[in-house]
């Protein structure tokens, strides 16, 4: 829901009523994954996709009825359907979606508060999981925090709900299950990655960009002012910070979420910055700078007693070989470096 998250959260500020499909299941080559979404208004407004094109007039259609009678629908296309033919998944694709009335316009109260509390969750960039059951019969919600309280009461089931929350969580993978004999939707929605940039020098620009155009929280910090200025950022950081990064990171948020790379050659900026970080289990830092450079990073950080094991957990210097030579080229190196770090495939 990220991807229609401006709309959704503007129809909602607007007393604007609508109904949200959500991509539950797919098999095969169905165009979009799970937990893609679209919402639909009176009027047939839509935000979002749940197919890219395919099943969208099939989908909107049951949506104005969600809306009318607030009964969720659970609507499954496959290719051995007459309908899914017609709607364009005679490539082999199936997908099944669950319409529901928005949750803020529930009349349960409980189920308001569920999505109160996860629109809080997203803009603070707090991990949740939301379960929703897919029978026919309106039901409200369960929120799962991972690093805070429930909100929702399933009964005797809660507990088992919570714990396959969780593995769902850990596994970063929304599912489809059995939860109290009853079928369950498990939408995971962790954080946003987040890319720590230390400097603000000219690779930071694109760096900083490219990091946007994948939906990374971006925060540079540098202490030099003339660097650390909006104006020449094109696209610009979620947190420009001009201080020391000493005086930042001990209350930064850091976390399996954190990626950070130190840009500015400068051991008066870097080195405090890592002996930080490694302090943590981030899943990267890496450091630019050529062999013999880092090199000597390594030797002051062992001589500062920072372990040789966490001292080799530095990627310098940063990014993948591929031949990079201009700023924006660099910039793309090292983000690929981060994804391959997210994937597991560095």
């Amino acid at each position: 829901m990220r991807d229609i998250w401006n709309e959704l959260t503007e129809w909602v500020d607007n007393d604007k009523a609508f109904s949200i499909a959500r991509v539950i299941h797919t098999w095969r080559s169905a165009p979009r994954a799970s937990g893609a979404g679209m919402i639909v208004g009176e009027g047939m407004e839509i935000a979002g996709s749940v197919s890219g094109g395919c099943i969208e007039g099939a989908v909107i259609e049951e949506a104005l009825e969600v809306l009318k009678d607030g009964k969720p629908r659970k609507l499954n296309y496959g290719v051995e359907d007459e309908l899914a033919l017609s709607v364009g998944l005679s490539c082999g694709g199936e997908v099944s979606v669950l319409v529901e009335k928005h949750w803020a316009f529930s009349e349960e109260e409980e189920t308001r508060k569920v999505w109160m509390r996860l629109q809080e969750a997203l803009q603070k960039n707090e991990p949740a999981v939301l379960l929703s059951k897919t029978s026919s019969s309106p039901s409200s919600p369960l929120l799962v925090l991972p690093e805070g309280d429930d909100i929702g009461d399933w009964g005797d089931t809660n507990e088992n709900a919570k714990e396959a929350a969780l593995e769902a969580y850990r596994e970063r993978e929304n599912r489809l299950m059995e939860i109290g004999d009853e079928e369950t939707f498990i939408q995971v929605f962790p954080r946003r990655d987040q890319l720590l940039i230390i400097g603000a020098g000219h690779i930071t620009l694109p760096l900083v960009q490219f990091a946007n155009a994948l939906d990374f929280q971006t925060v540079v910090i540098d202490p030099r002012k003339v660097f650390a200025t909006q104006e020449r950022f094109v696209s610009k950081p979620d947190h420009l910070i001009d201080r020391w990064p000493q005086d930042i990171l001990e209350d930064w948020p850091l976390h399996e979420d954190t990626y950070a790379i130190l840009l500015t050659h400068d051991p008066k900026i870097d080195d405090p910055a890592l002996k930080i970080l490694l302090k943590h289990d981030l899943p990267y830092i890496g450091a630019l700078g050529s062999r013999k450079t880092h090199a000597k990073r390594c030797a002051r950080l062992e001589e500062a007693g920072i372990s040789q094991e966490l001292i080799q957990s530095i990627k310098g210097p940063a990014g993948l070989d591929i031949g990079a030579k201009t700023a924006g080229e660099i910039a793309l190196s090292m983000l690929s470096e981060v994804i391959a770090a997210k994937r597991g495939n560095l």
